[in-house]
């Protein structure tokens, strides 16, 4: 079997356990997403006793319904944070807390707030506004101990880190955390691909997870990145012209 279809094999297991368990939560079903999970506004506040997350000052965080409580928390604990668009198409959105009003901190939290009321970050001069990113929050289908990490399989949270990368807002060994129910979590190693970027902190309702993870790849690497995409995100053309 090869890597792709070893993926869709484990991700199509946990959405099913989710299911058959009661803890996957709207929407539904989980299938094809990243899983919101019972608790997660409880995992959420336990990210926050993270040193990573309390020193943080601009936060990258995915943009899927069980981080909603996390993008909302960075918020009230004033923190710009960054949200890529759907799919990277239109780049990434900032939104700053002192900006915004206290009372829409909740609806700019989620994907249509955001792009309402954020400022969208286009083109690399647009993304020359930030100076830096401190923390990463991950959405995921699956982790484990030692870092490894499923997302939904479309790879947008590892081109993300690669773009940043690229562009001088991420170190190499940036803190990069994700918020799971503990069904989430294998025992098992995952299969893995060259650009995959492991975790460093796995957040459950109950604890957090200091994982074992391996080095991360430096940067994007083109010659697995197919045409379509590149036509797809303007980002990416404007980088390969670098």
């Amino acid at each position: 079997m090869n890597v792709k279809n070893a993926k869709d094999e484990i991700r199509q297991r946990i959405w099913n356990i989710m299911l058959e368990k009661k803890v996957a939560r709207m929407p539904l079903p989980p299938h094809g997403r990243i899983p919101n999970f019972l608790n997660a506004e409880k995992a959420a506040e336990n990210l926050r006793k993270l040193k990573d997350w309390k020193n943080a000052e601009i936060v990258k965080i995915n943009p899927d319904s069980p981080q909603r409580a996390v993008r909302f928390n960075a918020l009230k604990d004033q923190k710009i944070v960054i949200m890529p668009t759907p799919r990277i198409k239109e780049g990434f959105i900032l939104l700053d807390p002192k900006k915004i009003p206290k009372n829409l901190y909740s609806r700019i939290s989620t994907i249509k707030g955001a792009l309402e009321f954020g400022e969208k970050l286009k083109t690399l001069e647009d993304l020359s506004k930030i100076e830096r990113v401190d923390l990463i929050v991950e959405g995921s289908v699956c982790v484990n101990v030692h870092g490894e990490r499923l997302g939904k399989g479309e790879g947008y949270g590892e081109l993300e880190f690669a773009i940043f990368f690229e562009i001088g807002l991420v170190e190499k060994d940036i803190s990069i955390a994700t918020t799971v129910h503990r069904l989430q979590i294998l025992n098992d190693r995952l299969p893995q691909s060259p650009y995959d970027v492991p975790i460093d902190y796995i957040v459950t309702s109950e604890e957090i997870i200091k994982t074992k993870r391996s080095e991360r790849p430096c940067g994007i690497i083109w010659d697995l990145l197919d045409e379509r995409k590149i036509k797809e995100i303007p980002l990416l053309g404007e980088l390969r012209k670098i």
